[in-house]
């Protein structure tokens, strides 16, 4: 068979699963890094990972996608803290300023409105900083990416009352902690 002629089905579906998954995967990734750049890189690297597991059936790619996400994300947490000690010890700071063309306004939308959905999705991501690393994974597959139990267990690896008890104490440290964002 002519590789022209080879079916494109399965290509377009794994395609549209991965288009389906990015911009939410960014947006659990940023929330758990605080870091944009990292975020996209731990997207970036999950999408190459999963392309070795495309001939799987599409139903263990949800998931498998976000097991794969969520090891990326705790690596990246792992790499971002020796990094800290070592600058550090160089005596450099992570907080001097970045890229000055991102402090210029965007002049398409409310400062005042992008100014309060900035600080409350910071203030989001810093209480989720805070929890326990599973119940963080935990907030962010059922919470922000919508997975059921199941596929939110299957992620973490662990058992559906686990996937529960996590997501229990998360919500109640969040509420806790962004007691002022009510």
């Amino acid at each position: 068979m002519p590789f022209d002629a080879a079916p494109s089905a399965p290509a377009a579906d794994f395609d549209a699963f991965l288009a389906s998954v990015e911009r939410r995967a960014f947006r659990m990734a940023e929330l758990a890094l605080g870091h944009r750049e990292d975020a996209l890189d731990a997207v970036q690297d999950a999408m190459v990972k999963l392309v070795g597991y495309r001939d799987r059936p599409a139903g263990e790619w949800t998931p498998l996608f976000w097991s794969i996400l969520r090891s990326q994300v705790t690596d990246r947490h792992r790499r971002n803290t020796v990094r800290r000690k070592v600058m550090a010890v160089l005596g450099r700071h992570e907080d001097e300023p970045g890229d000055p063309l991102e402090m210029l306004p965007d002049p398409g939308e409310d400062p005042a409105r992008r100014h309060a959905d900035a600080a409350a999705w910071a203030a989001l991501g810093k209480a989720l900083r805070q929890l326990p690393r599973r119940q963080r994974e935990a907030y962010l597959l059922r919470e922000l990416q919508g997975l059921d139990v199941a596929d939110t267990a299957a992620a973490m690896g662990c058992s559906d009352g686990s996937v529960k008890t996590h997501l229990s104490r998360a919500m109640a440290a969040l509420r806790t902690h962004l007691e002022d964002w009510r």
